[in-house]
């Protein structure tokens, strides 16, 4: 019998779960809360107008539909308990509970989980008044990493090149600026290398690894300006060699299931490492998130060639290795159209064109920060407006499907990186 999916989110990252989820054979419908105007306008699909952070109304939204199988998007519902809620109920979800979700919730509780099981991340203070923690800054110098402890939707980081940018962010995060998010900061040695993303899909300390992938946080090119949510991504990512997958493995995913098993917070949903690895191959710990990331969610599925719910499901009944993965082989690399202003202020509203002329056989459209109008046209509603991802042979292949999809999409004040996959590419041709 087919199931009825509950995808829980309205992102760029839930429109990839939800279309994903909605190609299996064994899916009937997948409702998507509160989804945006892709997942309205994605086949086999529909939006529900519940809000991530209502979870008593997801409760009853899954009692009402008789959802069989929920998966979580992001941090928020996660933080809020929305797995435990669930489970309490009986309903099958996959995602971690409130307590494991601390991982991402907390910069500070994941870093003393860090340091308490030897795990490699870059050395730390952890502070909550403003003088204390200038001192410890004028002690360290620049650059450093200066982060607020809660949640702050991927902008409560900035990578301080100088000491006064660190100042003016501790005076900022301690101030207010954040919310609750920056009630404390986590000050952090600056750690060189190249990032990548390892993300696996856990249960307890059973894990099957996804696609390896790469992030592009700054706004413009050539990675400047500030940190953003991720302007663009790409799978799979050349930095992640045979050799420092298994070295991931053993220093970080591997301690960190083992080390939540033994503090009595097992870890059931997508653990993602966002690591720094260094000029010796060595993996550091950036950071963990409880989910998915987004952009890397779209192009990590859009080179899923096995069912995603099979693997999802596997995971909540103890092993997702029953139901492993299967990759096509190709690239898929993914480019941000953001608002104009973003990752400050921006504009919101203006009616998107050209949807229907980017998608192709190598390109798909997955909304983010999107909304129908009165007249049923796709507008802006945030700060990442759609995730344009394209498949290829090569890097350079994959980036050229996606930029050819993105030149046909437009709205006023659009802005787009332009050397997403630079990398990997200079990698392929310094190979030919």
């Amino acid at each position: 019998m087919k199931q009825k999916i509950l995808v829980i989110g309205g992102g760029g990252r839930e429109h990839a779960i939800a279309w994903k989820l909605a190609g299996s054979a064994r899916v009937a419908e997948v409702l998507v809360a509160p989804g945006n105007a892709g997942t309205a306008r994605e086949p086999g699909c529909r939006n529900v107008a519940i809000a991530v952070e209502d979870i008593a109304g997801l409760l009853q939204l899954a009692a009402d539909e008789a959802v069989d199988f929920t998966v979580v998007g992001p941090e928020l519902p996660l933080s809020r308990g929305v797995v435990d809620a669930f489970r309490a109920a009986g309903r099958r979800i996959f995602g971690p509970t409130r307590a494991a979700a601390q991982l991402e919730s907390s910069k500070a509780f994941a870093k003393a989980f860090l340091a308490r099981h030897r795990i490699p991340t870059a050395g730390y203070a952890v502070f909550t008044e403003v003088e204390p923690a200038l001192e410890y800054l004028a002690a360290r110098g620049a650059p450093i990493v200066v982060k607020a402890d809660g949640l702050a939707a991927g902008k409560g980081v900035v990578v301080a090149e100088t000491v006064e940018q660190a100042e003016a962010a501790i005076r900022d995060m301690l101030g207010g600026a954040f919310g609750g998010a920056g009630a404390s900061v986590v000050i952090e040695d600056f750690l060189h290398g190249e990032e990548a993303s390892y993300i696996v899909v856990a249960a307890g300390t059973n894990y099957v690894a996804l696609a390896s992938a790469q992030d592009h946080k700054r706004v413009f090119d050539a990675d400047q300006g500030p940190n953003t949510g991720g302007m663009g991504a790409y799978s799979p990512a050349p930095v992640v060699t045979a050799e420092i997958d298994a070295r991931v493995r053993k220093l970080v995913i591997e301690p960190t299931l083992a080390g939540m098993a033994a503090d009595g917070t097992p870890f059931t949903g997508f653990l993602y490492a966002g690591l720094m690895i260094d000029a010796a191959g060595m993996p550091s710990v950036v950071e963990f998130n409880a989910r998915l990331g987004d952009p890397e969610t779209q192009p990590i599925l859009m080179r899923l060639d096995s069912d995603l719910l099979a693997l999802l499901e596997a995971a909540v009944d103890g092993d997702p290795n029953a139901a492993a993965p299967v990759w096509n082989p190709q690239v898929a690399l993914g480019v941000v159209l953001a608002a104009g202003g973003y990752p400050g202020e921006i504009r919101k509203a203006d009616v998107i064109s050209g949807l229907d002329q980017a998608d192709a056989a190598d390109a798909k459209v997955f909304h983010a920060g999107t909304a129908l109008n009165a007249q049923g046209e796709v507008t802006t509603s945030g700060g990442r407006v759609l995730c344009v991802t394209g498949l290829g042979a090569t890097t350079a292949d994959a980036q050229g499907a996606a930029y050819r999809a993105a030149a046909n999409i437009g709205w006023t004040g659009v802005h787009y990186r332009r050397d997403i996959g630079y990398r990997a590419i200079a990698r392929e041709r310094q190979g030919e």
